[in-house]
């Protein structure tokens, strides 16, 4: 299927954020509608066809190799790592995680912490190298997935401790190689400075450390200092054992279980309010038909 430049822009808007709180917010969504609009999506769905249908055929064009963005590549992490080898109750997952002067794409937490760098193909190398440095003062283990086109081009600049996985044009991961579970090369100040405060503050007393009892203004300041003295290896370990309580993803199972496939990875990333999640099941059961009210 030919997808021109902008009809390739529509569709990937569709699982942009601002459809997705628009669903939650109102149960419907006016950018939705014009979105698809600007697509033959509508045109590839079966009469009586929902909402959720048509995301379905929207996410089937953008799969295709070729046509693929990131969030097609966080998609396949989400259902076949994520929820393939683990599940919401054992590991979460961290979206656009702050690691020193970069922002990691997805990491998954489960008995370690694991980055995933996604490059697909519509993504150059050129920061590559930059981004896989800082993710090593803050991730024990490091991958870069990208598609089958841009295997050759990482193998010759990454070094031999990062794991390359690759999307293949059929829609699977394959691992072209493992990444090295590294904890003890982790910086505990960058990781600090990865945290909230109150996660800082959360590892720090599991740890019998005493939270500085100072000012406000030299909270962050006396917290980084006791950080910059803690082990690697035991601050990454209750560095996994704190951001999987805090950013536990268990209570968004009976969304997911209620949405496609294809909407999943955005119920995971994009923060909506547990009261919106019956709004959005909702919209995404009304008939596409009766979409064209959504204005």
């Amino acid at each position: 299927m030919t997808v021109g430049t902008l009809e390739l822009s529509a569709l990937t808007r569709l699982f942009s954020s601002a459809v997705f709180q628009q669903l939650a917010r109102k149960g419907r969504s006016a950018l939705f509608r014009r979105l698809l609009d600007e697509t033959r999506v509508a045109g590839r769905c079966a009469e009586g066809a929902t909402v959720g249908d048509a995301f379905e055929s929207a996410f089937s064009i953008l799969r295709i190799a070729g046509l693929r963005d990131e969030y097609i590549y966080r998609s396949a992490l989400t259902q076949k790592i994520l929820m393939g080898k683990h599940s919401l109750r054992t590991a979460s997952m961290l979206n656009e995680f702050r690691a020193g002067s970069c922002k990691a794409d997805l990491v998954i937490l489960n008995g370690t912490s694991t980055v995933y760098e996604i490059k697909s193909e519509r993504d150059s190398l050129s920061r590559l190298a930059n981004q896989v440095e800082n993710y090593k003062r803050v991730f024990a283990s490091v991958n870069v997935v990208v598609s089958e086109r841009h295997v050759d081009g990482v193998q010759l600049v990454l070094p031999e401790d990062v794991g390359i996985l690759c999307l293949s044009h059929r829609y699977h991961i394959t691992m072209v190689r493992d990444a090295v579970d590294c904890p003890e090369r982790i910086c505990p100040a960058t990781v600090f400075e990865s945290l909230r405060s109150t996660e800082a503050a959360a590892v720090l007393k599991a740890l019998d450390i005493a939270v500085p009892d100072v000012p406000n203004t030299q909270r962050h300041a006396s917290m980084r200092a006791l950080f910059a003295d803690l082990d690697p290896v035991v601050l990454h370990h209750q560095m996994v054992r704190t951001l999987k309580r805090t950013r536990d993803l268990a209570p968004l199972a009976r969304l997911l279980d209620s949405l496609p496939r294809s909407l999943h990875a955005a119920a995971l990333s994009i923060p909506v309010r547990r009261a919106d999640h019956d709004r959005i099941v909702e919209a995404i059961d009304t008939p596409l038909d009766a979409t064209v009210a959504w204005t």
